[in-house]
């Protein structure tokens, strides 16, 4: 895994944006297509603007997905991720390949998975945006997380610390309204991507950022078993960053 450390967190946007603009150019030269896979979140918004700017990419060769989706939300709600990614990406950039949102109706959860896992198995990804949550969640599996299911996306019932942050970030009004039950990408389909890049900014992401270094690899740590991907970029601003020269948590 390497580390980046840079000075705020719109710097680290575009670095994190150059790293995954390279690899994106790269599979589209070998392949003629690459395959995206986007969490969203304020720790996102920086490097999703920075990567709408990157030049040099056909993004009608490039196939998108996102890493997790509420269930019950309204259509068009603020905390949507297809929403999200619209409003900070993809409207910015003319068109992509494909986007394949992730419905949040909870009575077509079945049709949903089936639809998506059979999509992914013709969809090894290329690349992975993604964060770590402040409980070390990565995308919407929180401790313990599922390191046995082969399934590219399941259904998971989040952690109320999970749902707490969705409430602090603004997403919501309190912590009630925030769903209890999501789909998510699984640790193992996001630890298959061929590159896994990293943006998590702010000191409130700081503990998290050390689990991801320090712990040992479990279910109980899911922001560690990115250490056992291949090419694993990880960018830190200041504040971030501030645990990870050794591990000074205080438990």
């Amino acid at each position: 895994m390497l580390i980046t450390i840079c000075d705020d967190k719109n710097s680290l946007g575009a670095k994190a944006a150059e790293t995954g603009a390279r690899y994106i150019r790269e599979a589209i030269e070998e392949r003629g297509e690459c395959n995206c896979a986007f969490v969203t979140g304020k720790s996102q918004i920086a490097t999703l603007r920075s990567l709408a700017m990157e030049s040099g990419i056909d993004w009608m060769k490039v196939n998108v997905f996102l890493l997790d989706e509420f269930l019950g939300l309204e259509k068009g709600h603020r905390a949507s991720s297809s929403t999200f990614l619209y409003e900070y990406f993809l409207n910015l950039i003319n068109g992509v390949g494909s986007f394949h949102a992730i419905s949040s109706d909870p009575d077509k959860v079945d049709q949903t998975l089936k639809e998506l896992n059979k999509t992914m198995k013709s969809h090894p990804l290329d690349v992975a945006f993604i964060c770590i949550g402040e409980n070390g969640h990565l995308a919407f599996n929180d401790p313990p997380a599922d390191f046995d299911t082969k399934d590219a996306y399941i259904k998971v019932e989040l952690e109320d610390r999970s749902r707490r942050q969705q409430a602090n970030e603004g997403w919501f009004r309190n912590i009630q309204e925030v769903p209890k039950d999501a789909i998510t990408m699984s640790i193992y389909e996001i630890l298959g991507s061929k590159h896994i890049i990293i943006s998590c900014p702010d000191q409130r992401k700081a503990k998290a950022v050390a689990m991801c270094i320090f712990d040992d690899i479990t279910p109980l740590s899911p922001a560690a078993s990115v250490r056992r991907s291949l090419d694993t970029h990880l960018f830190l601003d200041r504040l971030s960053a501030c645990l990870v020269f050794s591990d000074q948590r205080k438990y």
